[in-house]
């Protein structure tokens, strides 16, 4: 059956910000989806069992759910592991416990941002160019942030410091204005950032999910 719907549950306006901007790209007209954002991880993990359970009791066959966290300091193992028990506990298959990753054979996917969403702007530094003009095309390509998923100290740092060198977010970084900015020219598939490509397979594996007669 073909795959028509997924359901987001997102840790942060932040994140509902981005996605909204680039899942119509990379979705296009085939798939139509939800975004829903807590005030954070804690939020999210508190919540995730009872509201998959709610989903258990509804959730159409051609209908996804797809839960996105950013990691931070946690432990990738014992983040994936917990949200993968919420699932199991409300009685839906994950991507990652079925048969096969044919999108047919589950109903929901865990994914984890690393560390956090802004990795993947560093992963696609043309998008932050074209937001913020005065931003140097180069600076991607320092030693410390030429890969996404490994700059120490905080992506979401890094990223302000970059900004406010070339004059912007000059009061803090405003991460949902930075989502919304750098969301609108995010080239998904020239994204560098494992964790994102992890993402996008999966977006990739529900929209090749072939037509059936119906």
């Amino acid at each position: 059956m073909r795959v028509r719907h997924i359901e987001f549950l997102l840790e942060e306006p932040s994140m509902e910000a981005f996605l909204n901007q680039v899942l119509p790209r990379m979705l296009g007209n085939r798939i139509t989806f939800s975004l829903h954002a807590y005030q954070g991880k804690t939020d999210l993990l508190g919540k995730l069992e009872n509201r998959l359970r709610g989903y258990a009791r509804w959730l159409p066959p051609d209908t996804r759910i797809v839960v996105l966290l950013d990691r931070d300091d946690s432990d990738c193992n014992a983040l994936k592991a917990r949200m993968e028990g919420a699932a199991q506990a409300a009685a839906l298959r994950t991507r990652s416990t079925a048969r096969t990753s044919d999108a047919v054979d589950w109903q929901v996917a865990t994914r984890i941002a690393i560390e956090e969403l802004e990795a993947w702007y560093f992963g696609c530094w043309n998008a932050v160019c074209h937001a913020y003009p005065r931003v140097k095309p180069g600076a991607c390509r320092q030693a410390a942030y030429r890969l996404p998923d490994a700059i120490a100290g905080g992506t979401w740092e890094a990223l302000e410091l970059l900004l406010q060198r070339a004059g912007y977010h000059t009061g803090g970084l405003r991460k949902v204005e930075a989502a919304n900015e750098i969301g609108r020219h995010f080239e998904h598939d020239a994204c560098t950032s494992p964790s994102f490509a992890r993402l996008r397979d999966v977006l990739r594996e529900l929209r090749a999910v072939p037509r059936q007669p119906e």
